[in-house]
């Protein structure tokens, strides 16, 4: 089996650094330094990860970007949207914080799961 870079996959791999540092300021705040300094040693790995695999992507590939990150974006404000009016309903009003962390990773959730839904029929 041949992996190879696909935007798609570097998408991905942006939205989950970017849900993983959106949950920094909850660990700070909850004073869980032990899960901060393991979720930051994470996030450096899945950085790492995303820049090589930037590196491998043809120009072709390159291009479809922007439009797979404006994706990104509106799944995750998407996913804002849902997750304050859940916490506004479940829990009579928003924290903020935690609103950051879980409207970040329901939005990428969405974003997933919808190129899922569109990929085409590449499975042999």
């Amino acid at each position: 089996m041949k992996v190879s870079a696909t935007p798609e996959r570097l998408s991905v791999l942006s939205g989950l650094l970017i849900v993983m540092l959106s949950s920094v300021p909850r660990y700070l705040l909850e004073g869980h330094d032990t899960r901060l300094t393991l979720l930051m040693m994470a996030a450096a790995a899945v950085a790492i990860v995303a820049a090589l695999h930037w590196r491998l992507l043809e120009d072709d590939a390159r291009r479809q970007l922007p439009g797979l990150f404006k994706r990104l974006v509106a799944c995750m404000l998407g996913g804002g949207l849902l997750m304050a009016i859940w916490q506004a309903v479940s829990l009579g009003g928003i924290d903020g914080v935690l609103l950051l962390a879980h409207a970040t990773a329901l939005g990428l959730l969405i974003h997933v799961v919808g190129l899922l839904w569109h990929r085409p029929s590449e499975i042999k």
